[in-house]
């Protein structure tokens, strides 16, 4: 029961400490950097990358709890747990804002439009923005066990990871409210790590990123 208890007041942390973002973004959005800046449009950058990378981390999250199901490598799991619970309480945040906002969370423009880039995907086969995987690489990952799901799911992870890191870094050059800014920057120097972690563990099982 006390590690219950701990656990539950972890958990309770986390929350007072998103919610203490959230509210920053709500109250002004500069994030305490004394900017002023109100409640983006619904076409600005702040907006769009909210959308955006609200559906690149959903797809980030499936992906990982495929993969756990698929193998019963701890290395290999325990890097898909933390990139399911980290992206999915950033999602949470992204699509927090937009409430707060009051903005919408779907756009008739083209992903990554924002960014100047709305025509860089096709949208074939579900494959929405760069390095998001295809309906039917994920339905093959779902067909996978052991090395060959994690060798699939450390590819696809990686490339996901680099159109992540594209689009994150657009925000941190475009986006004007301080807190989101300071998360995207924080997503790029995460995935940066973890592809360089994902690299190491694709030459142990004898393989390599996709070109």
């Amino acid at each position: 029961m006390r590690h219950v208890g701990w656990i539950a007041g972890a958990a309770a942390t986390v929350l007072v400490a998103a919610g203490a973002i959230t509210y920053a973004v709500a109250d002004g959005g500069d994030g305490g950097n004394g900017s002023g800046t109100r409640a983006p449009a619904a076409d600005s950058a702040d907006a769009g990358f909210a959308r955006d990378m609200a559906v690149h981390h959903q797809q980030a999250v499936e992906m990982s709890y495929i993969v756990r199901d698929r193998t019963k490598d701890t290395e290999v799991r325990r890097l898909a747990y933390d990139i399911a619970q980290t992206q999915a309480n950033q999602r949470g945040m992204l699509l927090g804002w937009l409430d707060l906002w009051e903005l919408p969370k779907v756009s008739s423009d083209a992903p990554m439009t924002w960014m100047g880039m709305g025509d860089m995907a096709s949208g074939k086969d579900g494959s929405l923005m760069p390095g998001m995987a295809t309906n039917t690489e994920m339905k093959r990952l779902g067909t996978l066990d052991g090395k060959q799901a994690e060798v699939f799911y450390l590819q696809l992870m990686t490339d996901h990871h680099k159109g992540g890191i594209h689009m994150a870094e657009g925000c941190v050059a475009k986006c004007a409210v301080g807190v989101e800014k300071r998360l995207a920057q924080g997503m790029v120097d995460a995935q940066q790590s973890e592809i360089k972690l994902m690299a190491d563990m694709l030459k142990a099982r004898g393989a390599k990123a996709r070109d």
